[in-house]
């Protein structure tokens, strides 16, 4: 982003006709790859911008009517960035209702001390969901792969994995009892589940893995399915 947008004033996303438009007008300023317009569009947005003026006067200028000029670049690519927009709303609805933190991936604990903090200390409406492995012990790898795709599914849930001689609990977690799902919520254990590929079939997909979770109610609604991959592939 330019410097140029930095001196915009700061304002919260505005609701009421007025507000949204002013909003998503800033919003459309700052989304624009400013170095790869022309030499006079980049002169045009720096205008719009206007740094140099007091943040009074920067405010007045948000919210006056634009110029001919002004709306001929604002207007240009608006299905992608409208998309955008849309999606950073949608963000900023899900964090101000306190749905909690958004994970990616699963996230790897190396010590028994990790693996405790993340369970103290997590927001206390996150589901945290964790695999005690060993490499080599029949189903950890599959369940592992499991877990990766269903991280992308739910990613309100903090999906971890720890070996369980990391864990410093190996005798607790010996391989009868590989591959175990431990399900917390709050500091409270939802879920023990020891050597839980015993309630899978012998070939099993994350979809599976979903399906037994869920069997316990302890996985969230999904989240507007398929409504990203959507908006990627239209923005593509």
């Amino acid at each position: 982003m330019s410097d140029n947008m930095s001196d915009l004033p700061e304002t919260p996303t505005q609701t009421g006709p007025k507000g949204v438009i002013n909003d998503w007008r800033r919003f459309k300023l700052e989304s624009m790859d400013q170095e790869s317009l022309p030499a006079a569009k980049r002169e045009l947005l720096r205008q719009m911008s206007s740094p140099s003026r007091p943040k009074d006067d920067a405010r007045a200028n948000i919210n006056r009517k634009m110029s001919v000029p002004e709306y001929e670049l604002l207007k240009e690519e608006d299905e992608g960035c409208l998309k955008k927009y849309r999606k950073r709303c949608m963000q900023d609805m899900h964090d101000k209702l306190s749905f909690g933190p958004r994970f990616e991936g699963v996230h790897e604990l190396d010590s028994g001390e990790a693996f405790l903090e993340v369970i103290e200390k997590e927001h206390y409406s996150t589901v945290v969901v964790v695999h005690i492995y060993k490499v080599g012990v029949k189903g950890c790898e599959e369940l592992n792969s499991c877990l990766d795709c269903l991280a992308i599914e739910y990613p309100t849930v903090k999906f971890c994995r720890i070996d369980a001689v990391a864990s410093g609990a190996s005798e607790r977690f010996s391989d009868e009892v590989l591959p175990t799902l431990l399900v917390y919520k709050a500091g409270e254990l939802l879920g023990n589940f020891l050597a839980c590929t015993q309630h899978l079939t012998e070939e099993f997909f994350a979809t599976d893995v979903e399906a037994f979770l869920n069997s316990y109610g302890l996985l969230p609604e999904k989240e507007l399915p398929g409504m990203e991959d959507e908006e990627e592939n239209d923005v593509e």
